[in-house]
């Protein structure tokens, strides 16, 4: 059952991704589903899920693959014990602070993290996949069995939230849409080939863990990764865990690093902060939003239980997603004379809005409590959107305070509005 959630949540994102192509090259603006959302169903809307992303998604990200990177790493310090539970908050916070310092200080140093960090993620992949291959060469198959297998549908649905979190990111593809290179023919391209490879990556590497460690092992082991090479790799399985904990060390700096996007959207549209969209005078960073972005994740560091972290984001990003595609057929009845370079079959959006529905509102049955408190952040942007937004005519104290707030921030940051001559 674990491996049919994988290979279905791969699908999943693959039909969600080839929607995303059409609406894409249909709305070529930056901010990618913010965009689409706003542009089909309004301001309001566009807000709530600008404020989703802004406040859930992106920085309960970052702290959940900070905190499973922080578990590996200590993972080398406690190796016959849990570790305890303050010390991987630490590291993940540390983690975060010297991240967004990197953010903060210089793009290229950034990059070449990111750079680094996704070798040492693919090197860790190939060898356990090649591990995985030796393993069923040997016979290794007595775990791949549909015995004592899981039931309860809202469980099943649960599930998926932690499988299309791995998947995660597959949308961010659509952000750099203005700078792709003639985006009719590279955007299918890059989807189809990105999403197909980390599909079967994934399943290969959970098929190389389940030709060594059971179920139960798999379910109750803090690190899986870990307890596999320590079965297999001998006085070489402390290699696993450096890999793994590099690895999600990038992959905090990725989200970090695109962050910037959604904020600069959101600003040029008036729906957010002018200062999140300011660039660092020497650094030409995106600073502000570096730092409002590493803040809130280390707010999240208050919960260490990534599972529930996982409930919160999956519910959140999933809705607003799920929201995005249904613009698609939206935009076919209400504009069917715009140009659409890519014209996705209505069957795709369809099967896709339904299994959103599904592992949306099942999950609310197993995980209630989770789920209500995502539902409550998220509409804290309703008074907000009502106080600050929708009221157009502000009074001259409001604008005094918003400026001077705004100076202060600017002088503090030394930061400017990106178009500015400097």
């Amino acid at each position: 059952l674990s491996l049919t959630v994988w290979i279905l949540s791969g699908i999943f994102s693959m039909i969600g991704a080839y929607c995303y192509a059409e609406l894409g090259l249909l709305i070529r603006k930056p901010g990618g589903d913010y965009t689409y959302i706003l542009e089909t169903f309004g301001k309001f809307v566009g807000f709530i899920r600008l404020w989703a992303e802004c406040l859930i998604v992106r920085p309960c990200t970052i702290t959940i693959v900070a905190l499973t990177f922080s578990k590996y790493a200590v993972k080398l310090l406690f190796p016959e014990c849990l570790p305890p539970d303050e010390s991987v908050r630490i590291l993940a916070a540390a983690c975060i602070c010297i991240l967004a310092f990197i953010n903060c200080w210089e793009v290229k140093w950034a990059t070449f993290v990111q750079d680094i960090f996704t070798y040492a993620k693919l090197l860790a992949l190939f060898i356990i996949i090649a591990t995985g291959v030796v393993q069923l060469g040997n016979g290794k198959v007595e775990n791949f069995t549909w015995e004592n297998t899981e039931s309860d549908v809202t469980k099943i649905a649960l599930s998926f939230y932690s499988g299309l979190f791995a998947y995660n990111g597959w949308n961010y593809l659509n952000f750099v849409i203005e700078e792709l290179q003639d985006p009719v023919k590279n955007l299918p391209r890059a989807i189809a080939i990105s999403c197909i490879l980390v599909t079967v990556v994934y399943v290969l590497t959970n098929i190389a863990f389940y030709t060594t460690l059971s179920v139960p092992e798999v379910l109750g082991s803090e690190a899986v990764a870990v307890t596999f090479a320590e079965r297999l790799y001998g006085r070489f399985a402390f290699m696993i865990p450096v890999f793994v904990a590099m690895s999600t060390f990038g992959g905090v700096n990725g989200i970090l690093l695109t962050s910037s996007r959604l904020f600069y959207a959101g600003a040029c549209e008036g729906q957010m902060p002018e200062i999140l969209s300011m660039i660092q005078v020497k650094k030409m960073t995106p600073a502000p939003a570096v730092l409002i972005v590493a803040l809130l994740s280390l707010v999240y560091l208050c919960s260490s239980d990534i599972f529930r972290l996982i409930t919160y984001v999956g519910f959140a990003t999933w809705v607003s997603i799920g929201l995005a595609v249904f613009c698609l057929p939206w935009l076919r009845w209400k504009h069917p004379e715009w140009n659409r370079p890519i014209k996705v079959h209505l069957i795709f959006p369809v099967l896709y809005i339904i299994a959103t529905i599904f592992i949306t509102i099942v999950p609310m049955i197993a995980s209630p409590v989770e789920t209500g408190i995502g539902i409550a952040i998220i509409a804290t942007g309703v008074p907000v959107y009502l106080l600050f937004i929708a009221r157009t005519q502000k009074s001259e104290l409001e604008k005094k305070i918003i400026d001077s707030i705004t100076d202060t921030l600017q002088k503090l940051l030394i930061v400017v509005p990106k178009e500015t001559n400097l």
